[in-house]
């Protein structure tokens, strides 16, 4: 036991310093980005060297329907092989007990990946980077809201109060009055982060009335995937001991801005590490004009991965903070695709598409998958947009339905992000539309049940 406990990542080590480890989660990531899994006593951890779940975790909906993405062969929930990734263990600092949380990779019973699961997919789409001698990087930003509790689906969302006992205002963006109001919640953030081993690049007041926006510093996709995924569940955490929600809807709120995933990219060459996107003068590369182009040609296919509900696309709407458009510029936040002031060593792009509700391993790896088709295609972006690009009409898909269809008919993505993947996440996605078509809303019954 003390043995296997030394070879921890540093901060679990912190964590348990002089303690006695009494439980280990054990966690893999499904389609939604819900942690799935079992906690076993540590003495019972220390001798598996893998455990089982059925593969139909990953044909569940967000509601816990079935999507009949089982195959060929039916329903038969067979059994896949959970074995730890253990550069992934870290604390779970909100615990009664000292627990460690362990993210879990999933093979067939051959050994296999398994196509559909998240962290398998993104590990793909890296692996082609790699293969080509590009190792990609991202720096995904967080935007999400604290809330009042909400015990009744019917009733509005609200901000939650804050310590001054007022409800958190709107259109106090960087205010570091409007941060203090939620001093309380931030400093179990900053804890539990710390706890975890985590780096918080800075915490902002976002637009929207308790909306907050952590950044992380850039590395690994598969890493920052990680964080994301243990971060949203801290974040929760934290907001639950001061009786409040955190929430990563994309559009909690109405008339408030929504939550995105802003993903910061750039390529390195995995030879020299340097930045493909910049050449020895400074000057921007093909290669980051290819980048450029594969986002704006690709992304309205994967726009079904990185929206993934029918709230997703209450976000995008024109002048509330969120892109309605594929065009690119520099230093230009209307944009759907901008390029962030840096030194020519950081060049990177931004995409701003992306809703903070999506799974992070597979948002990551489809904006990841555009930009890689972008740069084996070889084609040019449209011209820099000048101006407020909130002006023109939207050329993204404004349902999740139209943003599906577009996914189905995309074989180019398909093969980067898996074909036996785009299959499952298709027919789950399409189950839960679906569902989501039998639900009669206020507006309707507000509007036409006397009206038409």
């Amino acid at each position: 036991m003390s043995d296997w406990l030394k070879n921890l990542p540093q901060a679990a080590q912190d964590f348990l310093d002089g303690k006695r480890l009494d439980e280990v989660e054990c966690v893999i990531p499904d389609l939604p980005g819900i942690a799935r899994g079992k906690a076993v006593p540590a003495t019972k951890f220390v001798r598996q060297e893998y455990f089982h779940l059925p593969d139909s975790i990953f044909f569940q909906t967000i509601t816990g329907e079935w999507g009949e993405a089982a195959g060929e062969d039916g329903f038969t929930e067979r059994d896949m092989i959970l074995r730890p990734d253990m550069s992934t263990a870290t604390a779970a600092p909100w615990t009664a007990d000292m627990t460690l949380q362990v993210i879990h990779d999933a093979f067939s019973s051959d050994g296999d990946p398994v196509p559909f699961s998240p962290r398998n997919v993104l590990k793909r789409v890296v692996g082609l980077y790699r293969a080509e001698g590009w190792e990609p990087i991202v720096a995904p930003e967080m935007e999400f809201f604290l809330v009042a509790r909400n015990l009744d689906p019917a009733h509005e969302i609200k901000p939650m109060m804050g310590r001054s006992g007022r409800p958190a205002a709107a259109r106090q963006a960087y205010s570091m009055t409007a941060v203090d109001e939620f001093g309380p919640v931030i400093d179990d953030i900053y804890d539990f982060a710390e706890a975890q081993g985590f780096e918080i690049d800075g915490i902002t007041q976002e637009g929207g009335a308790g909306q907050l926006e952590i950044n992380l510093a850039h590395g690994d996709p598969v890493q920052l995937a990680d964080e994301v995924f243990y971060f949203k569940r801290l974040i929760r955490e934290a907001a639950m001991r001061h009786e409040c929600y955190a929430t990563f809807m994309a559009k909690p709120i109405a008339d408030e801005p929504g939550s995105a995933m802003h993903i910061h990219h750039s390529v390195l060459d995995s030879e020299t590490g340097e930045n493909i996107f910049s050449a020895a003068d400074g000057s921007e590369t093909e290669a980051f004009f290819h980048f450029i182009a594969g986002l704006q040609n690709h992304m309205p296919a994967a726009l079904a991965v990185i929206a993934p509900y029918v709230n997703s696309y209450r976000r995008y709407v024109k002048d509330h903070a969120a892109p309605i458009n594929l065009e690119w510029a520099r230093d230009n936040r209307t944009t759907g695709i901008r390029v962030p002031l840096s030194s020519a060593s950081s060049r990177r792009v931004e995409n701003r598409l992306a809703g903070m509700d999506c799974n992070p391993y597979l948002g990551i790896a489809a904006s990841l998958a555009c930009g890689y088709l972008g740069l084996m295609e070889g084609k040019h972006p449209s011209t820099e947009f000048r101006g407020d690009a909130y002006e023109g009409e939207g050329d993204i898909p404004r349902t999740l339905g139209e943003a599906l269809d577009l996914f189905d008919n995309a074989p180019a993505l398909h093969e980067v992000l898996g074909p036996e993947f785009a299959r499952v996440y298709s027919i789950v996605k399409a189950a839960e539309y679906n569902e989501f078509l039998q639900v009669i809303s206020p507006w309707e019954r507000e509007h036409l049940l006397l009206n038409v």
